[in-house]
């Protein structure tokens, strides 16, 4: 286990310091464990970091402190509720989400866990839409969530009413997996009339929430929920939403993340579908009744079959700087996290980057998502 897994974890309960400041801070210093032991002063060089916020992280570091509680102890004490549960330095955690601007630092997770969905190798598709969905918006959530259970796609949603408990319910049906996005805990479930789709999902699929256990429904998670729906995903598809829908919201992450956003097209003076008139208007593509097509859009037909020729591992030359030489000498075609190469060479973090950078140049290390490195 990673030791700056319990730093992860530690700076995710630290108020103020949301993902995007989290990723600066581990981008910063190289390691959440440097920054944890750092000056508070020197957090001021960090883009986001106002007074307030240095005041609150030396507070509760201090807090910390006080209570006896090291990142591992309390990494230790936080498992005896949160068994399971990634970071980003955590090999499982979903690959396409780590690349996105804001990754939750902490992600609980229940269920049957597919590595080849994390790793971004089954396509991961979501389906959004109203609480309130017509006879019409029912109808085709159930048709696409089936026709992508049948095909291969994992059908990610929230557990909502309406749109969410839909493509849960048809996916299970047609013999799929599906991923419900939570915004409470993972052992919460709401609305609690969806308990027992709950249960079916934890059989034959994924639970997923960047709230720790017990966490009760908040009108504030749900918005940020939906940005994880749009990162886990490679399209999202908006069924039938208001104008004003948290559906839009996570359209709008998919855009904001370079994924392809779907929409179904309704009568225009249909209220429940102003949202994907409007989605229409930004450049959406619109789902038709011809499913196949939609099916090569999203890449369900397979590519034929190749087999690349093997790749000669570029040679180390004998003249590399003993710094150099050091730091690949751990490396190997498992990748390893930035602080874990640097603990095993003794290097300082700064020494560890410029040496990485030059081993990338030369084309013998290569860099993966996550600050995580190996031998090419």
């Amino acid at each position: 286990m990673s030791e700056e897994r319990a730093y992860w974890l530690a700076w995710s309960q630290i108020s103020g310091i949301g993902p995007v400041l989290l990723q600066r801070l581990h981008q910063y210093f190289g390691s959440l464990q440097t920054a944890w032991e750092a000056n508070a002063q020197e957090f001021g060089a960090i883009d986001g970091f106002g007074w307030q916020t240095i005041q609150k992280v030396a507070n509760q570091r201090t807090i910390f402190q006080k209570n006896h509680l090291h990142p591992e102890n309390f990494l230790t004490q936080h498992l005896i509720q949160n068994p399971h549960f990634w970071t980003p330095t955590d090999s499982q955690y979903p690959r396409l989400l780590l690349e996105t601007a804001s990754p939750p630092a902490v992600l609980y997770y229940r269920g049957e866990v597919e590595l080849p969905e994390n790793l971004g190798q089954i396509p991961l598709v979501g389906i959004v839409g109203t609480r309130q969905p017509s006879e019409y918006g029912i109808k085709w959530t159930r048709k696409i969530s089936t026709v992508l259970a049948k095909n291969g796609f994992t059908v990610v949603s929230g557990l909502a009413e309406g749109i969410d408990t839909e493509s849960h319910t048809a996916t299970l049906q047609g013999g799929g997996r599906t991923i419900a996005i939570l915004g409470t805990g993972v052992d919460v479930v709401y609305p609690a009339k969806n308990q027992k789709l709950y249960q079916e999902i934890l059989k034959q699929g994924l639970v997923i929430s960047e709230y720790s256990s017990k966490t009760p429904p908040d009108r504030a998670h749900f918005p940020r929920r939906n940005r994880i729906i749009a990162g886990l995903c490679r399209a999202v598809l908006v069924m039938e939403a208001p104008e004003k829908s948290g559906a839009l919201i996570t359209a709008d992450y998919a855009n904001e993340f370079g994924r392809d956003v779907y929409t179904l097209p309704a009568r225009i003076d249909d209220m429940r579908s102003q949202g994907c008139l409007k989605l229409l208007t930004q450049g959406a593509t619109p789902i038709l009744k011809e499913l196949d097509e939609l099916l090569k859009m999203l890449g369900a037909i397979p590519q034929l079959d190749f087999v690349p020729e093997p790749e000669v591992a570029p040679q180390i030359p004998p003249d590399l700087a003993p710094e150099l030489q050091q730091v690949i000498a751990i490396l190997s075609s498992t990748s390893l996290p930035f602080d874990t190469i640097v603990n095993q060479t003794g290097i300082e973090p700064g020494l560890v980057s410029s040496a990485l950078l030059q081993l990338e140049l030369m084309g013998l290390v290569s860099q993966q998502p996550g600050m995580r490195y190996q031998r090419i």
